[in-house]
């Protein structure tokens, strides 16, 4: 059984070796930065990891919160975990979950351009000494009950 306690989560498996969740998940658009997720403590390293990538577009750094994408079930329990913003395209007018979802649609040159910040930010936060910073325990965190 698991301990939804806040020194609960700690004792999941696994649960500290996980540094960051990146996640892209949003069709074919253009990456435009990185929904912080209510993180504040990290909006330096992705502002810093951000701008070799102004001359692309990618600099948008938000607080919000957003839903609806696998990075959620990592937020959840209190694990750093981000979307990417993108350009929603025909995303959710036209492909999401349809048969309209196919390689005829994407957009190369968006997918180039998201392929190397992903790139970056995973061999950025590789090589650092250190954990991602995580937000603070809050009521509403813990283990999900399946």
């Amino acid at each position: 059984m698991r301990d939804s306690s806040p020194a609960g989560l700690t004792k999941l498996p696994d649960y500290e070796k996980l540094s960051v969740y990146f996640n892209n998940d949003n069709g074919t658009g253009k990456v435009r930065g990185v929904f912080m997720q209510g993180n504040e403590a990290v909006r330096p390293i992705f502002r810093a990891w951000l701008a070799p990538f102004a001359s692309m577009d990618a600099s948008t750094l938000t607080m919000s919160v957003t839903g609806g994408t696998d990075h959620q079930s990592f937020d959840g329990i209190g694990l750093p975990a981000f979307q990417f913003i993108q350009d929603p395209l025909e995303y959710d007018t036209r492909t999401h979950h349809t048969t309209m979802d196919t390689y005829e649609r994407v957009s190369e040159d968006d997918v180039k351009q998201a392929a190397v910040i992903m790139a970056a930010f995973a061999y950025n936060a590789a090589m650092r000494d250190s954990k991602f910073p995580r937000k603070p325990f809050t009521t509403q965190m813990g283990p999900r009950r399946f």
